[in-house]
C-alpha cells in the first residue's frame, strides 16, 4: 500500500522542464547567437525549452533579459526587406509569367508577404523561396 501512494506521489508532481530565456535585452532583426539566450529552471507553457531551437533564428521582436523566448518571438533570417524589388512568379501548370514586384513586408524563406506588381501596381501575396523572389497562385 505505502508502495502505491509513493508511486501516485511520483505522478501527481507536476514535471519540470526548462525554459529559455534571453540572457540580454536582443534588438528585433538581430540574429540570435548562444551568447544571447540562457535556460532557466521552470516550466513557462508556450515557451521554447531548447537552444537550437532559437540559435541562427532572427529576433521579430524586442527579447528583453529574463524574460522567455516563445516561437512567435524568433524566425527564420529575412532575405527580403521592405521596399525592395523582388521577381514576383506566378506558375500554373505550364505557364508561368515573371516580372518584377516591390514588396511590402520584411521576412524569410517560406514566410507569407504581400508584394505590389510594378507593372500593375496591383497587390499580391505570395510565398518567400530561398532565391529571394515570390511566388503567387499556388
Amino acid at each position: 500500500m505505502i508502495r502505491l501512494i509513493f508511486i501516485l506521489a511520483l505522478l501527481a508532481a507536476p514535471a519540470t522542464a526548462d525554459t529559455l530565456v534571453a540572457a540580454r535585452t536582443v534588438r528585433s532583426h538581430a540574429i540570435i547567437t548562444p551568447d544571447d539566450i540562457a535556460i532557466k529552471g521552470v516550466t513557462i507553457p508556450g515557451a521554447l525549452t531548447f537552444p537550437e531551437e532559437a540559435i541562427g533564428q532572427e529576433a521579430r521582436v524586442v527579447l528583453y533579459a529574463g524574460r522567455p523566448i516563445r516561437p512567435g518571438d524568433i524566425g527564420p533570417a529575412a532575405i527580403v526587406d521592405r521596399n525592395q524589388i523582388v521577381r514576383l512568379i506566378f506558375q500554373s501548370s505550364s505557364l508561368q509569367i515573371v516580372t518584377e514586384g516591390r514588396s511590402l513586408g520584411r521576412g524569410g524563406v517560406g514566410d507569407f508577404i504581400r508584394v505590389m506588381n510594378l507593372s500593375s501596381r496591383t497587390t499580391v501575396s505570395g510565398i518567400i523561396a530561398a532565391d529571394g523572389s515570390v511566388t503567387v497562385g499556388h
